[in-house]
């Protein structure tokens, strides 16, 4: 005899969230993650500060080594896998291994230092991963809006870009579900797209 089966299937979609050193990779998946987040934070070295910039991030005394994980039920069968990235220009060989399989992905940026976002925005573009910038709103941060970030990154047309603030669960979710929506109209009009 047969068991019997949930009408739903659960769906599990990969996501990356990537930037430069020190934007808030690491908030921004453990805010929005219900499972405890894995980490894989090292204390900052001497030895590091010869290759990494720490000078923006004065008071930061941790990075990630390999990845950040974290899970969030967007809606009943419904899943987002989070992978955080690492942000150090030393640790991007993991990025290729990281977006195997990936829906789309987070860029966050940090108007301080929007200059950082740079090579994570070049990445998703030249691999076509839809991606959405999500610009994390420090406190004393000069304001900027959307249209503005857009412009001095030059996306392309139709890249949303989000104003968020990493520490904030709602607000992370917000970030994901426009990515999730930004994705899925890009893949069906791959889909969609005649073939030569």
């Amino acid at each position: 005899m047969a068991s019997e089966r949930s009408d739903t299937t659960a769906l599990a979609l990969k996501i990356l969230v990537a930037g430069g050193f020190g934007v808030g990779k690491t908030t921004l998946v453990g805010a929005v993650s219900e499972i405890r987040p894995l980490r894989t934070e090292e204390q900052l070295s001497q030895a590091g500060q010869l290759v990494d910039d720490t000078e923006a991030v004065d008071r930061k005394t941790t990075t990630t080594v390999a990845m950040d994980f974290g899970r969030i039920t967007i809606r009943s069968g419904l899943s987002l896998y989070l992978f955080g990235t690492p942000g150090q220009d030393r640790f991007w060989f993991l990025w290729d291994e990281l977006s195997q399989g990936a829906l789309g992905a987070v860029v966050l940026a940090d108007t301080h230092r929007l200059d950082a976002c740079f090579p994570a925005v070049d990445y998703f573009e030249h691999r076509r991963i839809p991606f959405v910038v999500a610009v994390n709103c420090f406190p004393g941060a000069r304001a900027y809006g959307a249209h503005d970030v857009s412009r001095a990154l030059d996306l392309d047309h139709g890249t949303p870009v989000v104003l968020c603030d990493a520490r904030d669960r709602d607000s992370g979710k917000e970030v994901l579900v426009r990515l999730v929506e930004h994705a899925g109209r890009v893949h069906t009009a791959r889909l969609l797209d005649p073939v030569p």
